[in-house]
C-alpha cells in the first residue's frame, strides 16, 4: 500500500503540475491556449478569490473511524484524502477474489482520481456556474441590447418626427417670411399705383406753389412712379395708370409753363414800361438796368424751377418740350426788347459814321460783340444748359448788322478801304474777339465771316477792275516817261539834301537823317507789308538813297501793283491771292514793257532797256517775301486734232456714209475731238524771263553802240569768206575795198573813239537807273567781254595770212589787253576805285544767274 500510495501521490503531483502547466499555457502572454478578454479575466479573478476565501465545511462526513487532518490553513491534503477513501472502502467492501479486488481497486482508483479532481471538479463546477451566470448575464445583455435597439428605433422614429416637425416649422417660418416680404413688395408696388390719388389731391390743392419744395417733391414722386410703371408695362392696368400719370405730368408742365411765361412777360412789361425802345447807346449806360437788370432780378424766381426741368429732360419728352417752349418764350421776349433797339443803334451808327466805312464796321461790330456777350451771360442767369436756339437768336440779332453793312460794302470802290475793312473783320473781330471768346460770339463770328466773304468778293472784283484800268490800260503822262531827266533831277536833289544835312547835323545823326529820306512808295509798301507780316527788301545803292529810289521814282504801275498785292496778301485766301498775283504781275510786266518801248522811241534803246531792267528787278525783289506759290494751273482746249481730222474728212469725202470701220464721218468725230490741256503759269518765272530778255537786249544794244563799226566790218568779212568758200574764187579779203588795211584802221579808230565817248555815258545811265555798283559791274561784264571778243575776232581775220605786216601796222588792231585797258580807262569803274560790296544782294544775284543762263 505504501508503493501504491507513493504512486498515487506521484500521479497526483503530476496531474497537478499538468494542470498548472495547462493553466499557465492558457494565460501565456504570447500565444495563450484560451485567450480571455479583459472582462472575462476580471470575472475569473473574482471567482478564484471567492474560492480561496471559502473553506470546506466542517460537517462534511468522511467516515466513522477515520479522521481527516487539516493543514494549518484548514485544508485537506490529497494523501490524507486518498487514505481516507481507501480505509473507508476497505471497511465497507468484502474482497474475496482477485476479480473483486481488481474491481475494488479500479473503483478505488477512480475514487482517488475523483478525489484528486475534486478541486478541479469544483473549479469546473464553479466555471460551469460562472458560465451559466455568464449565459444568464449574456441573455440579460442580449435582452438589454434588444431593449436598447428597440429604444434606439423608437428614438430614431421620435427624432425623425422631431426633425420633420422642425423642418416643417422652419418651412412655415420661411413661408411666413416670404409671404411677408411678398406682401411688403406688393405694397411697395401698389404704392406707385396708389400714389396717383395722392398726387391728384396735392395738385388740386389751392395752396400749391410751383416754386416750393413740395412741388419739387411732387415732381420727384411723379417721375419715380412713371419710370417704375414704364419699366413694368406688361403688368395689368399699367397702360391706364401710365396714361393717368401722364395727365398729371401735363398738368404740372402747364403749371410750370404758365409760371415761367408770366415771370418773363412781367419782366418784359417792366422794361417796356418806361420807354418803348431803348437805343443801344443808352442800353449800355443808363438803360442797362432796365433791359438787363430787371431780367436778371427775375431769374431768381424761375432758375430753380428751370434747373429741375433741365435735369429731367432725359426722363420724359414732355420735359424736353417744356424746356424748348421756355427757351422760345425767353428768346421771344428778349427779341421783343432788343431787335428794334439793335436795328436803331446800327442805323444811328451808319448815320454817325457816314463816309467812314472802317469806323462804321468797327463800331457796329463792337456794339454787336457787347450785345452777344451780355445776352449770353443773361441767358445763363436763367438756364444752366446750352441750346442751339441761343445761337439762332443771336444770329437773328447779328443779321441786322449784316443787312445794314452789306449795302455799304458792295458800293465801296477803294481797295484801301476794302482792305482795311477786311483787316477789321479778320484780325480784330474773328481772330481777337471770336477766337478768344468762342461761346458767346459764335453767332457773331458766323455773321462776321459772311461779311468778310462779301468784302473779299468785292475786293477781288475791284482788284480786277483796278488791274485792268490802272495797270494794264494805264496811260502814262509825260512825266512818267521823262527818263533819265527825272533821275538826274532827283540825284541833284538828293545831293543837295545830303550837303545840307551834313552841315547841320553831326556825323552819326547825319547818317540816320539820310536814311530817313527814302522813297515814299518804298516806305508805303514797307508799312503796308509790315502790317501784313511781309518784309520787303529795298534795293541797295551806292549812297544808301539813290535817285532811282528817292521820292517814288518807281513807275506808277509797278508801285500800284506792289501796293495792291501787299493789301491783297493779308485780306484774301492764298489760292485767290495766287491767281490775282499772277494776273497783276502779267499786266505789270506788259505795262513796263510798253513804257520801255515808249522810252526807247523817245530817248534811246539803252534808256528803255535800263528802265525795264530797273523795274523788273524791283518786281523780282518785292514779290520775293510773299510766302506763296506764284504758279497757277490754266486749262485750255487744243484744237490741233480738229484741223487734222477736217483735212482727213475732206480727203475721204467718198467714205462719208460707208459701212464698217472706214466711215470718214465717224473717224472725224472720234479723232477730231478737242483735248483739254493743263499748263502751269509761273509769274515769277515770267518776270525772270522778261528780265533776262531785257538784259540781253541791253547788252546787245550797248555792244553795238560801242563797237558798231567793227561789228559791221566783221559781218561783211564773214559774209565774204562764206561766199568765197562757196564759189571757190581766187579773190582775197584784203583785196576788197571794205577790207583794205587803211579802211580797217579807220574802223578801229572809229571804234576806239566810240568807246571813249560812249562808255562814260553808258556807265552814267547804268548808275542812274541801277544805282548799285555790283549790279552795274555784273551787267557790264558781258558787254566788256563782247567788246574784247570783237577785237579778238578782228585779230583772227587779220592774222589769217591775208594781210602783210605793213597792213597790220596800218590797221592798228589793239590786243585784248590793250582793249581791256582802254575800257578800264574810259569807264567809271576805273576812275572811282571803290571796293565792291562783300555781300551780294538779290538784284545782283538775279542778274548774274540770268546772264549765266
Amino acid at each position: 500500500m505504501s508503493s501504491h500510495d507513493g504512486i498515487m501521490a506521484d500521479v497526483a503531483v503530476l496531474d497537478i503540475r499538468k494542470v498548472q502547466n495547462k493553466l499557465l499555457e492558457w494565460e501565456q502572454p504570447d500565444r495563450p491556449l484560451a485567450p480571455l478578454s479583459t472582462s472575462q479575466r476580471d470575472a475569473v479573478l473574482d471567482l478564484s478569490q471567492e474560492v480561496n476565501i471559502r473553506t470546506i465545511p466542517h460537517d462534511l462526513p468522511f467516515g466513522d473511524d477515520d479522521e481527516v487532518t487539516f493543514n494549518k490553513d484548514n485544508e485537506i491534503t490529497c494523501h490524507d484524502l486518498a487514505q481516507s477513501f481507501v480505509n473507508l472502502e476497505l471497511g465497507r467492501v468484502k474482497i474475496e477474489t482477485t476479480q473483486q479486488f481488481l474491481s475494488w481497486y479500479s473503483h478505488v482508483e477512480e475514487e482517488l482520481l475523483q478525489a484528486e479532481d475534486v478541486r478541479f471538479t469544483d473549479y469546473w463546477h464553479q466555471l460551469a456556474e460562472q458560465r451559466d451566470e455568464c449565459a444568464v448575464l449574456l441573455s440579460q445583455i442580449e435582452s438589454a441590447l434588444k431593449d436598447l435597439s428597440c429604444l434606439m428605433e423608437q428614438y430614431q422614429v421620435v427624432s425623425n418626427r422631431t426633425n420633420s416637425l422642425h423642418q416643417v416649422s422652419e418651412q412655415l417660418l420661411a413661408d411666413q417670411t416670404k409671404l411677408h416680404n411678398t406682401c411688403e413688395e406688393v405694397g411697395q408696388r401698389l404704392q406707385n399705383f396708389m400714389t396717383l390719388d395722392s398726387l391728384n389731391n396735392r395738385l388740386a390743392s389751392p395752396t400749391l406753389c410751383v416754386s416750393s419744395e413740395a412741388f419739387v417733391d411732387i415732381l420727384d414722386r411723379l417721375d419715380q412712379c412713371m419710370e417704375y410703371i414704364g419699366a413694368h408695362s406688361k403688368w395689368r392696368e399699367s397702360s391706364s395708370y401710365l396714361t393717368r400719370f401722364r395727365h398729371c405730368l401735363s398738368r404740372i408742365v402747364a403749371m410750370i409753363r404758365g409760371h415761367v411765361v408770366d415771370v418773363l412777360e412781367h419782366a418784359t412789361q417792366q422794361v417796356l414800361a418806361p420807354a418803348t425802345h431803348v437805343p443801344m447807346a443808352a442800353m449800355h449806360s443808363t438803360g442797362f438796368a432796365l433791359c438787363y437788370g430787371k431780367f436778371q432780378a427775375s431769374a431768381a424766381r424761375v432758375k430753380p424751377l428751370l434747373t429741375q426741368v433741365e435735369s429731367r429732360v432725359t426722363h420724359s419728352p414732355e420735359y424736353q418740350q417744356l424746356l424748348t417752349e421756355c427757351h422760345q418764350c425767353y428768346f421771344t421776349q428778349r427779341e421783343l426788347l432788343l431787335s428794334s433797339s439793335v436795328a436803331t443803334s446800327i442805323t444811328e451808327l451808319s448815320v454817325t459814321h457816314k463816309g467812314d466805312h472802317c469806323s462804321l464796321v468797327r463800331s457796329s461790330c463792337a456794339c454787336l460783340v457787347h450785345v452777344c456777350q451780355d445776352e449770353y451771360q443773361l441767358f445763363y442767369q436763367f438756364f444752366s444748359q446750352p441750346t442751339p436756339l441761343l445761337t439762332s437768336y443771336l444770329e437773328g440779332l447779328c443779321t441786322v448788322l449784316y443787312d445794314v453793312l452789306r449795302p455799304f460794302i458792295i458800293h465801296i470802290n477803294h481797295l484801301e478801304t476794302l482792305a482795311e475793312v477786311c483787316s477789321i473783320l479778320r484780325l480784330e473781330m474773328l481772330e481777337e474777339h471770336v477766337q478768344n471768346n468762342p461761346g458767346p460770339l459764335e453767332a457773331f463770328g458766323q455773321v462776321a465771316w459772311q461779311l468778310l466773304q462779301d468784302v473779299q468778293e468785292r475786293l477781288v472784283f475791284r482788284a480786277h477792275c483796278y488791274l485792268q484800268s490802272d495797270i494794264l490800260h494805264y496811260k502814262p503822262a509825260a512825266g512818267d516817261l521823262a527818263y533819265p531827266e527825272k533821275l538826274e533831277m532827283m540825284e541833284s536833289i538828293a545831293q543837295s539834301l545830303q550837303e545840307q544835312a551834313a552841315l547841320s547835323l553831326r556825323h552819326s545823326e547825319s547818317r540816320s537823317s539820310l536814311a530817313s529820306i527814302g522813297s515814299a512808295t518804298s516806305q508805303e509798301v514797307a508799312r503796308i507789308n509790315s502790317d501784313s507780316g511781309v518784309t520787303f527788301e529795298q534795293p541797295r545803292s551806292r549812297t544808301g538813297n539813290s535817285p532811282a529810289d528817292l521820292h517814288g521814282m518807281w513807275y506808277p504801275t509797278v508801285r500800284r501793283t506792289l501796293v495792291c498785292l501787299s493789301r491783297l496778301y493779308r485780306c484774301v485766301d492764298r489760292p485767290i491771292f495766287q491767281g490775282l498775283s499772277q494776273e497783276a504781275l502779267t499786266m505789270c510786266i506788259q505795262s513796263v514793257a510798253s513804257a520801255a518801248q515808249a522810252i526807247c522811241t523817245k530817248k534811246s534803246p539803252i534808256d528803255g532797256e535800263l528802265f525795264q531792267i530797273k523795274h523788273l528787278l524791283i518786281l523780282r525783289e518785292q514779290i520775293a517775301p510773299f510766302q506763296v506759290d506764284f504758279t497757277i494751273k490754266e486749262m485750255s482746249l487744243d484744237f490741233s486734232k480738229v484741223k487734222t481730222a477736217a483735212f482727213s474728212l475732206l480727203h475721204k469725202r467718198k467714205q462719208l456714209f460707208s459701212l464698217g470701220t472706214n466711215n470718214a464721218l465717224l473717224e472725224f468725230l472720234l479723232e477730231g475731238t478737242p483735248t483739254v490741256r493743263e499748263q502751269l503759269v509761273d509769274s515769277r518765272k515770267e518776270v525772270d524771263k522778261q528780265l533776262k530778255a531785257s538784259c540781253e537786249a541791253f547788252i546787245h544794244h550797248t555792244t553795238k553802240c560801242l563797237v558798231g563799226p567793227l561789228l559791221t566790218f566783221l559781218d561783211k568779212s564773214e559774209v565774204f569768206v562764206s561766199m568765197q568758200t562757196e564759189v571757190a574764187g581766187n579773190a582775197t579779203l584784203a583785196q576788197q575795198p571794205f577790207a583794205h588795211a587803211d579802211v580797217i584802221g579807220h574802223v578801229v579808230q572809229e571804234t576806239q573813239r566810240l568807246i571813249k565817248s560812249q562808255l562814260p555815258t553808258i556807265h552814267r545811265s547804268m548808275q542812274l537807273y541801277l544805282a548799285n555798283r555790283e549790279t552795274e559791274f555784273i551787267l557790264f561784264r558781258p558787254i566788256k567781254n563782247n567788246v574784247v571778243a570783237s577785237f579778238v575776232q578782228l585779230q583772227q581775220v587779220l592774222s589769217g595770212g591775208r594781210y602783210t605786216s605793213d597792213d597790220l601796222l596800218l590797221a592798228g588792231c589793239p590786243s585784248p589787253e590793250q582793249v581791256t585797258v582802254l575800257l578800264s580807262s574810259a569807264s567809271l569803274l576805273s576812275s572811282n576805285q571803290e571796293a565792291l560790296p562783300k555781300v551780294s544782294n538779290t538784284t545782283t544775284t538775279v542778274i548774274e544767274e540770268e546772264l549765266h543762263t
